[in-house]
């Protein structure tokens, strides 16, 4: 899946000049917790909910300039290294940027031009998509040998108890020389494939016959 599939096409931005005080109403009116800076198309920063609120005077200990705080440009404040991702990215690179940089969002850029936004919560929703979990499935999780084939031969026996898969994940194992496959399966009641799957003489570690129906 392409962050193109994901983002947000419709973004809220700011100009360098916006004041402080109205960015922080925009960030509050739309719920959200980034505005990208826009100066002539072209992304030139970003400010974040916490930027804004750094700025601001305490609401304990007033100060002469309190208002004048508010009304100082964005362009004090914001970010001007901005960590972005391209349309055709893969999502998996896009959530990486984000926790790799510990950022809350990602602006979507062709050339320097801001086409669209993706934040944690778009990557959670659609990883939830991918794995399949937001449908009736059930979780199965076999431990292979660390050989060519084995996804193949796992799959095969999927296909022969017409249990469609709709995702499928492969881990290390902690035992030497082995691997783990969790599949997301379409049945309620996993029990008939995994008995199929231990017949087979693999080994199904997951999950155990009291979880099954949890």
């Amino acid at each position: 899946m392409r962050v193109e599939d994901i983002m947000r096409k419709t973004v809220i931005t700011v100009n360098p000049t916006t004041p402080i005080g109205e960015a922080l109403l925009l960030l509050r009116a739309n719920r959200i917790r980034h505005l990208p800076v826009i100066e002539r198309d072209i992304l030139v920063g970003i400010v974040s909910d916490r930027d804004l609120r750094d700025a601001l005077p305490s609401r304990l200990i007033t100060h002469d300039d309190d208002e004048t705080v508010l009304q100082k440009p964005v362009a004090d404040i914001m970010k001007k290294h901005v960590i972005t991702a391209h349309p055709l990215d893969f999502i998996e690179d896009a959530a990486l940027q984000i926790y790799e940089h510990k950022i809350g969002s990602l602006p979507i850029v062709e050339g320097n031009r801001l086409v669209g936004m993706i934040t944690e919560s778009d990557l959670f929703s659609s990883l939830i998509e991918l794995f399949g979990v937001n449908r009736p499935s059930s979780h199965i999780e076999v431990q292979v040998d660390d050989r060519v084939g084995m996804l193949a031969e796992v799959s095969q026996i999927f296909r022969e108890a017409h249990v469609n898969v709709s995702s499928v994940i492969v881990y290390p194992c902690k035992k030497a020389n082995k691997k783990n496959l969790v599949f997301r399966v379409q049945t309620i009641d996993p029990r008939a494939v995994m008995q199929l799957l231990t017949d087979k003489g693999f080994t199904v570690v997951g999950p155990t016959e009291g979880e099954v129906f949890l």
